[in-house]
């Protein structure tokens, strides 16, 4: 008796055919609606946000496709709309819709601290700030307008460009701070390049600034440029002019 030849091997399951392939029980919404947002994989979670795929390319496998192209959740907290948009399946409101998301994510780890914060040292502004500075490609200043025990009142941006811009001028930032009777402030910036040493003109507005305060009578506790870790030639990740012995 000849011996019985082998079955052919299964061929695997078209990616484009994962969302039709899953029982009705472990698509990512009943999932959800049973179990809750915990139990939920992150390639699951990006599909509920993405909640439809596009011709021959199903929800699952986009959203899949997403996360091993940013290789974490954490990291699309930077991406940009055509960071988005380069993957097939993702368009122009998908992409402000995704970017809506990673901006409140931002802003809640900003926020998860239900007090005011108390920013009188360089490391604590910068950890407060991160949060705000991740994933910028251009410039911003910001003005932390402060109590009398140093605790945060409000952050305020007064301006946002390219590095060859003035950062900001002593009327704009004192405005704000007398709008909102600070005691004292704390100004911050970042360096989109990562690296946070100061340039001739981050000096030069510090020293303005500081003169102003002076001639106002309202504080300046530091200015703090925030950079990135593994840039930074010091391993901080920051800059802090009270710090370095410029205030």
């Amino acid at each position: 008796m000849p011996p019985i030849a082998p079955m052919p091997p299964i061929p695997p399951v078209p990616a484009a055919s994962r969302l039709r392939e899953l029982a009705a029980s472990e698509r990512p919404q009943e999932r959800l609606q049973r179990l809750g947002a915990g139990a939920l994989s992150d390639v699951e979670l990006l599909a509920m946000l993405l909640r439809s795929g596009t011709r021959g390319h199903d929800v699952i496998s986009l959203a899949a496709a997403l996360l091993a192209q940013a290789g974490s959740l954490g990291a699309l907290v930077a991406w940009k709309e055509n960071d988005f948009r380069k993957l097939k399946g993702i368009g122009r409101v998908k992409a402000l819709q995704l970017m809506t998301v990673m901006e409140v994510a931002r802003r809640v780890l900003a926020q998860q601290n239900g007090e005011a914060p108390i920013l009188d040292h360089g490391d604590a502004v910068a950890a407060w700030m991160r949060p705000f500075c991740a994933g910028l490609d251009v410039e911003k200043f910001w003005v932390l307008c402060l109590n009398r025990k140093n605790r945060l009142i409000k952050r305020v941006e007064i301006s946002s460009g390219t590095a060859t811009e003035a950062l900001a001028r002593p009327r704009e930032i004192f405005r704000e701070a007398l709008r909102e009777g600070a005691v004292s402030i704390v100004c911050v910036h970042n360096h989109p390049s990562g690296d946070p040493l100061p340039s001739a003109a981050d000096i030069q507005v510090t020293r303005q600034v500081r003169e102003a305060a002076k001639v106002l009578g309202i504080d300046l506790i530091d200015h703090v440029i925030v950079g990135e870790a593994t840039r930074d030639p010091s391993g901080a990740g920051f800059y802090s002019f009270k710090e370095s012995g410029i205030l």
